[in-house]
């Protein structure tokens, strides 16, 4: 018996391997060539399809997929910052522009955002009355946190951190590419939103890259946290999307055409 029992042992463990490997087929010969060779199609990506749009006729103006933030009819997609009750408390002028209303508050978006591409016309003030930070001074802040610094900088020399095109005490522009004063300038940036952990800290901060006139001032530069005017820069708390907000420095800084892609 204990012959046997060993036997029927063996033959059902043989069956079960050999029913296995009938179950499964596999390969145990290498290939005729190897590595195999390389086709074509082996690295094309053909789906999912990439989205079309229409861009504009005239490059500045706003794509098709593009939300209008302000395009010289009205001041509808944003309110005062301090109160968002009200509406934003600055002037439009000649359905082309508007002006800041010194001392009527900051304003900000309606909507809120985080990765965007970002296209904003600014102009100093028509009238020069004073030098260095008080001269235009506004600011574009992403996220209601991080400033890009908007300052007539034409012959104005400031602090380099603080000047246009700068990430306010943070990263000087690589260049001042500052038009003449009376002129428009133009903005048009690239903006990574920071990433937060799950317990608040700081995961990846935001980057940006900033065109000023067509020219890079800001290349994929680490935004080192909130741009404080003094003080160290940090994340001191995670948060999600939130508003573009625009300064009221005091000065009569002029804005237009402004759109908005979210990336």
């Amino acid at each position: 018996m204990k012959t046997n029992s060993i036997k029927n042992v063996l033959f059902v463990t043989v069956f079960s391997v050999t029913a296995s490997f009938a179950q499964h087929a596999f390969v145990n010969t290498p290939p005729e060539v190897s590595p195999m060779p390389m086709k074509p199609e082996m690295t094309e990506i053909w789906n999912p399809e990439v989205k079309v749009i229409t861009p504009a006729k005239k490059i500045g103006d706003a794509p098709s997929d593009a939300i209008i933030l302000f395009d010289g009819k009205n001041l509808n997609q944003w309110v005062n910052k301090k109160d968002n009750s009200k509406p934003a408390g600055w002037k439009i002028v000649n359905n082309d522009y508007f002006e800041v209303v010194p001392e009527s508050g900051d304003i900000q978006t309606v909507m809120k955002f985080g990765d965007c591409q970002l296209h904003i016309e600014w102009s100093a003030p028509d009238e020069v009355l004073d030098g260095g930070q008080m001269r235009g001074n506004s600011g574009v802040f992403f996220q209601n946190r991080y400033e890009l610094q908007v300052l007539d900088s034409y012959n104005n020399r400031t602090y380099n951190n603080g000047q246009a095109g700068s990430i306010y005490k943070d990263h000087p522009p690589l260049v001042n590419a500052m038009k003449a004063p009376l002129e428009w300038n133009v903005y048009d940036v690239i903006y990574t939103a920071p990433r937060f952990k799950a317990n608040g800290l700081i995961d990846a901060p935001a980057r940006i890259t900033v065109f000023h006139n067509g020219v890079v001032v800001q290349n994929n530069a680490t935004i080192n946290g909130l741009t404080l005017y003094m003080g160290l820069h940090n994340y001191p708390e995670s948060h999600g999307e939130d508003v573009i907000s625009l300064q009221d420095h005091g000065c009569k800084t002029q804005f237009r055409n402004i759109w908005l892609r979210r990336l």
